[in-house]
């Protein structure tokens, strides 16, 4: 079941907007299925275009929704699990900052985010409706297990979507 708006910030109703299946976990499924051979097709001399100056380059775009994938599987870990420990925000430009993603190839970068993802696959999997419905805070705003899965799914369609129409155009 899709989430509801009180189970996730505003700002991420974008991110779920975009994921059009009725549960978390086919639609975790199914987009790595369309997103990774889209990434693998990538030719590595993009690796390093950005679309405008000071954008992110083509492989720290693909470091960010890495990062992204294990902070919001994170949350939803903790929400699962009974923890509502307040967890702060989380800056990705500073995390963006602080790693080299230019040193990497794209196909490794999509290689990570393929191991990532199969393993939020294995734990969304292995959640029961209970679990998906609980909650936990993050910076300062309760979300759901089930919504944060519906993040992940999003967040990545939604960098694919600006991989295509701005850096592959």
């Amino acid at each position: 079941m899709r989430p509801e708006a009180d189970e996730h910030h505003p700002y991420y109703a974008k991110y779920i907007a975009l994921v059009p299946q009725a549960m978390p976990v086919p639609a975790l499924q199914e987009q790595m299925d369309e997103i990774l051979p889209f990434l693998r097709s990538i030719g590595e001399e993009k690796g390093g275009h950005r679309y405008a100056p000071g954008k992110w380059t083509v492989k720290q775009m693909l470091q960010h929704v890495i990062d992204g994938e294990r902070v919001f599987a994170y949350r939803a870990l903790r929400a699962a699990r009974g923890d509502r420990t307040p967890l702060p925000g989380f800056d990705e430009n500073a995390y963006a900052a602080q790693t080299d993603a230019s040193h990497r190839t794209i196909q490794a970068l999509a290689d990570e985010l393929e191991l990532v993802r199969r393993a939020n696959l294995a734990m969304f999997s292995a959640m029961n409706e209970e679990e998906l419905r609980r909650r936990t805070i993050a910076n300062e705003q309760e979300f759901s297990v089930r919504a944060l899965a519906y993040i992940i799914a999003g967040h990545a369609r939604h960098h694919a979507i600006v991989l295509r129409e701005r850096y592959l155009a």
